[in-house]
C-alpha cells in the first residue's frame, strides 16, 4: 500500500508492546548542510548515511542549478562534484517548503556572480525569512522579498561586501547558520556576530560549525555569538551522516506509549542533533515533568506534547516561541488536535503550551480527523496517539515525505494496522 498517496490514514490502535528493528533515515539537518558544503569544494565528495527526502532532494535539485554535479547514487548515498564556485543561473531555485535550503542557499547566493532568486511553494511564502534577508541589506547587498517572505532575489558580486556581519539569531538559528557556513567560501575572513548569544537553538549552531569543520573549513569563537571565519574554502571530503534524531524522537515515544522495544541502533547519547535530549525525557514517561524548557530540542515538541497527553500530570513546554514559524504554527496545531481527541486537553500562551494530561484516554474511542496543516511533524507524532486511541485518522499523510518518507512503512513493519480512512 503507498501510504503517502492516500487523502487520510487511519491507525488502528496497538494494545501490545511495540516491538522489532528498524534502520532511521538519515539526518535532514546534517544532510543539507553536507550537500551545500560539499557544493562548494573543489573536487568529489562522497555523502554518506545521507537522508533522502523533498528537502534533501529540493536542495540537491538547487545546487545542480548553481553548477554542481550531484548524482544520488543509492538511497543514502549522494556524490557530490564542486567547482569550488558556484555559477549564476537564470531560473528561479525552487525549494519547496524546505527552510533549510531556502535559508543556507539565500546566504550562498552571496557567493553568485549576478543575480539569483529563491523560491518556494506556496507554504514557503508564509514563512519569514526577513531576519536574514534585513542582515544581508545591512551588508549592501541588493536585495528584495515579499513582504519578509520567499521569493527571495539577490544580486551579488560574489562576495561578501563587508567583513563584519551582525545577525539576528532570535528567530531562527538558520539564519546565522546560513551566514557562517557562506563565510567560509569568501574571499576574504570574515567576522560574524550574533545580536542575540543567548539563542535557543545553539544546538543547532555547533551542527553547522562541526560539519563546516569537517569540510575544512577554520572558524573560531571569539566570545559568545561572536566567530572569525577564515576564508579557507571547503575542501571534498567523504562524509558519513549520522541517523536523524528527530525520526527517532516518534519511535522512541511509541516505545513509551506501547510498553515495547524498537532496537535503531543507536545510542541517543552518541548524537549531536538537539533533538536527542528527547530521549532522556521520553525515559521519565508516564512520570514526566511538570515544566520543560523545549528551547533545545525544538523539533521533537510535537511528538513530546503528544506523549504529554497522557501523562500522569500535566506537562507545560516553555521557550518554543520559535514553533510558531516553522513549517505551520505547532504551538497552535498542537494545541488545536490535541483539543479534537478531548476538548481542553491543551491550551497555549506565546511562547508556550500545556498539556493537561489524561491517562484515561488510553483505550477510549475518540474520533478526530487529524489536520496535519501540511507539516511532517505534526502528522508523524499524531499517529502515535492512534496507538492508544481508537478513532485517530491523519490527513495528508504524504507531507511525511518532507524528511521521513518511509514512516509508515515503518510503522507498519512494527506491526501498527494501517488503512485508509473513509
Amino acid at each position: 500500500m503507498n501510504y503517502l498517496q492516500n487523502t487520510a490514514l487511519h491507525i488502528t490502535p496497538h494494545p501490545t508492546p511495540l516491538n522489532g528493528g528498524l534502520i532511521l533515515p538519515g539526518s535532514k539537518s546534517i544532510t543539507n548542510r553536507a550537500l551545500l558544503l560539499a557544493g562548494l569544494a573543489a573536487g568529489e565528495s562522497q555523502i554518506s548515511g545521507a537522508l533522502s527526502s523533498d528537502d534533501t532532494k529540493y536542495m540537491a535539485a538547487a545546487l545542480r542549478q548553481l553548477g554542481v554535479a550531484v548524482t544520488q547514487v543509492s538511497a543514502t548515498e549522494f556524490l557530490v562534484k564542486g567547482t569550488g564556485q558556484l555559477q549564476s543561473c537564470a531560473q528561479p531555485l525552487f525549494l519547496g517548503n524546505a527552510g533549510t535550503a531556502t535559508r543556507f542557499l539565500t546566504a550562498a547566493a552571496l557567493l553568485v556572480v549576478g543575480e539569483t532568486v529563491v523560491d518556494g511553494d506556496e507554504h514557503m511564502r508564509k514563512r519569514p525569512i526577513s531576519g536574514l534577508t534585513d542582515t544581508l541589506r545591512a551588508m549592501g547587498v541588493e536585495v528584495t522579498e515579499n513582504q519578509g517572505c520567499p521569493p527571495v532575489r539577490i544580486n551579488s558580486g560574489g562576495h561578501f561586501p563587508q567583513q563584519h556581519v551582525r545577525v539576528d539569531g532570535g528567530l531562527s538559528s538558520q539564519y546565522l547558520s546560513a551566514i557562517l557556513m557562506a563565510a567560509a567560501a569568501n574571499n576574504q575572513p570574515v567576522e560574524v556576530e550574533v545580536e542575540n548569544p543567548n539563542l535557543d537553538a545553539r544546538g543547532y549552531i555547533d551542527i553547522t560549525l562541526a560539519v563546516m569543520r569537517a569540510f575544512g573549513a577554520q572558524v573560531v569563537e571569539i566570545s559568545n555569538g561572536k566567530w572569525h571565519v577564515h576564508n579557507t574554502g571547503y575542501q571534498a571530503q567523504n562524509y558519513q551522516v549520522e541517523p536523524d534524531a528527530s525520526a527517532a524522537t516518534y519511535l522512541w515515544a511509541a516505545e513509551r506509549l506501547t510498553g515495547g522495544k524498537i532496537e535503531l541502533g543507536v545510542d541517543p547519547a552518541a548524537l549531536t542533533q538537539p533533538d536527542a535530549k528527547a530521549h532522556a525525557v521520553m525515559q521519565q514517561f508516564p512520570m514526566m515533568p511538570a515544566e520543560i524548557n523545549g528551547s533545545q530540542m525544538q523539533d521533537a515538541i510535537p511528538t513530546l506534547a503528544v506523549l504529554a497527553a497522557f501523562n500522569q500530570t500535566p506537562v507545560t513546554f516553555t521557550h518554543i516561541g520559535n514553533l510558531r514559524v516553522k513549517e505551520c504554527d505547532r504551538i497552535k496545531a498542537i494545541v488545536t488536535e490535541l483539543n479534537k481527541i478531548k476538548p481542553g486537553l491543551a491550551t497555549e500562551e506565546q511562547t508556550c503550551l500545556t498539556v493537561h494530561a489524561d491517562p484515561s484516554l488510553v483505550g477510549q474511542y475518540r474520533a478526530a480527523s487529524i489536520h496535519t496543516y501540511a507539516d511532517h511533524r505534526i502528522a508523524m507524532s499524531f499517529a502515535l496517539a492512534g496507538l492508544v486511541v481508537g478513532g485517530i485518522s491523519i490527513l495528508d499523510p504524504g507531507c511525511v515525505a518532507k524528511t521521513y518518507p518511509c514512516y509508515w512503512d515503518d510503522l507498519a513493519a512494527l506491526g501498527v494496522s494501517l488503512g485508509a480512512a473513509t
